[in-house]
């Protein structure tokens, strides 16, 4: 399998950012660029997002054996911090249960431990639509803006640079309960909640904090997707909880 990654190359230590379903790694180019004077962000476009080969195989050991790849492949072998968003939270926490020694610390974002997604309304998203406009249309005024990094050319019009039945799969796959992997890593994360998203559960995040060592809980001003809404209130927090273990 062939992967896409951003690499801004900072001279700082490298930090990891896993994209959450329907997005890929230029999401976090804005969070690379605020960190780039102490951090060198790296983002995965996860399998079958962004310009990385596309699979059937969506459980979430081949996420955490693709994260581990890459950094193989990039030269990366100490822990790092891991910064995940929506089910990329849920790849970071896995990671940092199954392989300890290659995560040092995680940023979880707007994502709980008890998934029960349901995607079917993306069905009518699949396909080239003659304009751009029509396809932000069909995904409607409220989710497109979100998708702008996902939304590409191609030789009969438009479409999105994924497949909606590989989306279905990573849902299917990754619904459940992930409490017992949340628990089992040891090392500090920060549990980060978008205070206006409908899609993660207050009193659920907050128990996720709670109930683990080490690990706090804040809210920032903004939706599911909190690195975009407001990317400078996130990064200060990101930023913040990085520079505790340097």
């Amino acid at each position: 399998m062939t992967f896409s990654y951003l690499d801004e190359e900072a001279p700082g230590p490298p930090v990891l950012a896993l994209h959450g379903h329907w997005m890929n790694a230029l999401d976090f180019e804005g969070l690379a660029a605020a960190l780039a004077q102490k951090w060198r962000v790296i983002a995965l476009d996860q399998r079958s997002f962004g310009e990385t080969d596309a699979s059937r195989d969506h459980q979430i050991d081949a996420y955490v054996s693709d994260v581990a790849a890459m950094l193989d492949h990039i030269g990366i072998t100490s822990a790092v911090p891991m910064i995940g968003h929506s089910f990329g939270g849920v790849v970071a926490y896995h990671m940092a249960a199954r392989m300890p020694e290659r995560v040092s610390r995680t940023v979880i974002v707007d994502i709980g431990t008890s998934l029960d997604e349901e995607g079917e309304f993306t069905r009518s998203w699949a396909g080239v639509f003659p304009l751009k406009e029509k396809l932000e249309e069909r995904i409607g005024a409220r989710l497109s803006p979100y998708l702008q990094n996902l939304i590409h050319r191609v030789e009969d019009g438009w479409r999105l640079n994924f497949e909606i039945e590989e989306y279905l799969l990573s849902v299917e796959a990754l619904n459940g309960n992930h409490e017992h992997t949340w628990l089992s890593s040891h090392c500090p994360a920060l549990v980060v909640k978008g205070a206006d998203s409908p899609l993660s559960d207050r009193k659920e995040l907050k128990a996720m904090a709670l109930e683990r060592p080490e690990t706090s809980y804040i809210e920032i001003a903004g939706g599911h997707s909190v690195h975009i809404d407001a990317p400078d209130a996130f990064a200060a927090a990101v930023e913040e909880f990085l520079d505790r273990e340097t």
